[in-house]
Order: structure tokens, then C-alpha cells, then sequence
């Protein structure tokens, strides 16, 4: 079996226990941002998806610079992130692309100074590099109970609040009309947002979080338009995308150029373009199907009127 495997499967790779961590949170992780994606998708919201991507930059770069490690940074710097769209008025749709904005900026230039600090303060020379494009590999046994724990109250958010959450980024205006708490809602789901982009940014980066966290789910739902249907396909394919970077990267290490391995980032990334692409195929072959059933000759004269 070991020699059949071989082609696939660098050796060590089933003994190696940074690849057993690797694979666990990748599966978390994918899992929690099929179900936040999802909405996300739905409600709009890809920019700011981004920005949390992008502001976990921040965050993380704090981290670094305090001694917490990124993950808490990223946890917390989303979190207040958060806070400050919602003051400035993301529960508005008009004002949710101006409030990502201002906040996004503003978190930017901050995050340059950290970084600039972390290179001359601390002499973190590799917090850049881990900030903007992860590490999975790198995540130490003592991190993996707090993945674990910020991925259950995750799914926690997003199971109490499912059905609500589901009107109100359909039609926030009949949600209004059934009594439901529209803003309170959105609240909790920029919450949910900023954490899962935080447990996305340790995985494969901040700058690159944004494609895991809406690739699966837009994918899914050009495969159906059932939003349970959905958010399970979008996690199969986070899941199987992010195994796949990592059998991708570990095998690396042998190819050329510097004999130093990939980065994860750039598999995952690519994984989930080409599972976006073939998931409109489906899409594509209908539409074909459908001009050329509307080409035939007697089809416009059996049309009504």
C-alpha cells in the first residue's frame, strides 16, 4: 500500500505530527468558513470578508509584536474591526462598502507600523511572511484547543441564529416585518465573520484568507441553490481543497527550484480558482442546451403570442 501511495504521498508524511495538526485545523477551518461563507456570499458582503482578511494584518502583526502569538491578534484585532463597522454603519447596505473602507484603511497603515516594529523592535524577520501568507505547518500543539474552541462558537453563532440570519440577508425588510431583530443579527454574523476570517488568516494568510473564506461557498452555490445543500458543499470542497494544499506543499520540499518546499497559500488559493471554474460548467452546459433548444427550427412558432 506504502509503495502504491508513494507517487502521491512525500514519505513521512503520514508520521509527521505538524502534518496530523495541519490537516485538523484545515478541516476546522474550512468547515467554519463554508458555514460563514455561505451568508457572506448571500448577503453580499465579499468586501467585507476581505477586509477582515486584510485587518487581521493588523492584529496579527500586534501579536507578534506583544508575545501572544498571531492567532489572538488576528482574534482580537477582527473583533474590534468589527465593533467599528457596526458603529459606523454596516447594518446599513449603503453604508456597509463606506464603513469596511474607512475601517480598512485606517487599519492598514496601522498595521504597517507594527510590522515596521516588529522587524526593529523585536526582530521577528519572518512575521511578515507567517502574517501575510500563514503558516499551517508551523501551528504548535498548544494552539490547535483555542482553533478548536473559536471554530465551536462559530458554528454556535451561526446554528442559533441560521434561520433569522437566512431571511434577513434574503429580504431584511420582511425579516423587519416578522418581528425579526435585523441589526442584532447582524451583529452576531460580523462577529462570527471577523472570527472566521481570523482562524482563515492562520491557515493560509491574511491577504490570501478572503479565497477560502468565499471561493467553497460561491462554488456550492452555483452546484444548488439550497442554502443547507450549499454550505455542505462548501465544505467538502474547503475541506478537500485545503488537504490537498497541504499533500501539495509537504511534497514540495523535493521539487525545484530552492528545494525549500511551497507555501500552502499558493495551493489552496489555486485549488479553490479551478474549483470555481468547474463548478460553472454545470451552469455553462445549461445555458448551451437551453439557446440550442431555442435555435431549433418551429421552437419560436410554438411559443405563446
Amino acid at each position: 500500500m506504502s509503495h502504491l501511495l508513494s507517487p502521491v504521498f512525500a514519505q513521512g508524511f503520514f508520521e509527521s505530527a505538524a502534518v496530523h495538526r495541519a490537516l485538523a485545523v484545515g478541516a476546522l477551518v474550512a468547515v467554519v468558513t463554508a458555514a460563514v461563507g455561505l451568508f457572506t456570499v448571500i448577503r453580499g458582503q465579499s468586501f467585507a470578508g476581505e477586509a477582515f482578511g486584510d485587518l487581521g494584518t493588523t492584529g496579527g502583526s500586534a501579536g507578534f509584536l506583544v508575545g501572544v502569538g498571531p492567532l489572538w491578534g488576528f482574534v482580537v484585532g477582527n473583533v474590534i474591526a468589527a465593533g467599528a463597522m457596526e458603529g459606523i454603519g454596516i447594518q446599513r447596505a449603503r453604508g456597509r462598502d463606506l464603513a469596511t473602507g474607512i475601517v480598512l484603511g485606517a487599519g492598514i497603515g496601522l498595521a504597517a507600523l507594527i510590522l515596521y516594529l516588529d522587524t526593529t523592535y523585536r526582530n521577528t524577520t519572518g512575521a511578515a511572511v507567517t502574517i501575510l501568507f500563514g503558516s499551517v505547518f508551523a501551528i504548535s500543539s498548544s494552539t490547535v484547543p483555542l482553533v478548536l474552541l473559536l471554530s465551536v462558537a462559530v458554528l454556535a453563532i451561526v446554528l442559533a441564529i441560521y434561520r433569522p440570519l437566512l431571511l434577513s440577508s434574503v429580504s431584511p425588510e420582511m425579516a423587519s416585518a416578522r418581528g425579526i431583530r435585523v441589526r442584532m443579527i447582524g451583529v452576531l454574523y460580523l462577529l462570527a465573520l471577523a472570527l472566521a476570517a481570523a482562524l482563515a488568516a492562520i491557515t493560509i494568510g491574511t491577504i490570501l484568507s478572503t479565497a477560502l473564506l468565499i471561493g467553497p461557498a460561491a462554488s456550492a452555490l452555483r452546484l444548488s441553490s439550497r442554502p443547507l445543500t450549499a454550505m455542505l458543499g462548501a465544505a467538502a470542497i474547503g475541506i478537500a481543497t485545503v488537504w490537498a494544499g497541504i499533500v501539495l506543499a509537504y511534497d514540495s520540499y523535493d521539487w525545484p527550484p530552492v528545494h525549500r518546499g511551497w507555501p500552502v497559500s499558493f495551493f489552496v488559493v489555486t485549488l479553490v480558482l479551478i474549483a470555481y471554474v468547474l463548478s460553472g460548467v454545470p451552469e455553462a452546459r445549461a445555458r448551451r442546451r437551453s439557446r440550442a433548444l431555442a435555435a431549433r427550427p418551429g421552437a419560436a412558432g410554438a411559443m405563446p403570442g
